[in-house]
């Protein structure tokens, strides 16, 4: 078996996408975070001490979604074309879903920057929170969908918690 990330003598490289047709590339992830009634209401109520802690999220993952190379060992610098994220208010959690949708054109998928800002974003929600409660639980942490590349379209077929 032939393992892309490692070479010939079983040292480890990036994979060399040079030769790959450049295409519009899209990738959609999602993640939760539940939490105590109390952090929920000091985040909806804006009462949080470090400020306004969905609008930080927000920053946070698209930071996080830019940042993946610097993150994750063996992904290419990408130029992004697009970040996007939208977080749900799930109160019967308690609690918030962020998706983040990463965008380009280029020779190699966009998955990794979507699950990356997802990640950091929630991160972030629980660092902001913390202080109220830190018994939060962040995930899961998922693909939904991508678009374009060799290996297809990609449909997650789970129902959202």
């Amino acid at each position: 078996m032939n393992l892309t990330h490692l070479d010939e003598r079983d040292r480890p490289k990036m994979v060399d996408v040079s030769d790959k047709t450049t295409t519009s590339r899209t990738a959609v992830a999602s993640g939760l975070i539940t939490m105590s009634a109390g952090a929920f209401n000091a985040v909806i109520n804006q009462t949080a001490k470090k400020g306004p802690v969905l609008q930080t999220a927000v920053i946070a993952a698209i930071m996080g979604t830019k940042k993946t190379s610097d993150l994750i060992p063996m992904c290419h610098p990408l130029n992004l074309s697009g970040v996007h994220c939208d977080i749900e208010e799930l109160p019967d959690l308690p609690g918030f879903r962020l998706t983040v949708t990463a965008k380009l054109s280029g020779q190699t998928g966009v998955e990794m920057e979507a699950l990356t800002g997802t990640s950091i974003g929630l991160l972030t929600i629980y660092d902001m929170l913390k202080a109220i409660d830190k018994s939060m639980v962040i995930g899961p942490i998922q693909l939904e969908t991508k678009s374009g590349g060799k290996s297809g379209d990609y449909q997650r077929n789970n129902p959202k918690a």
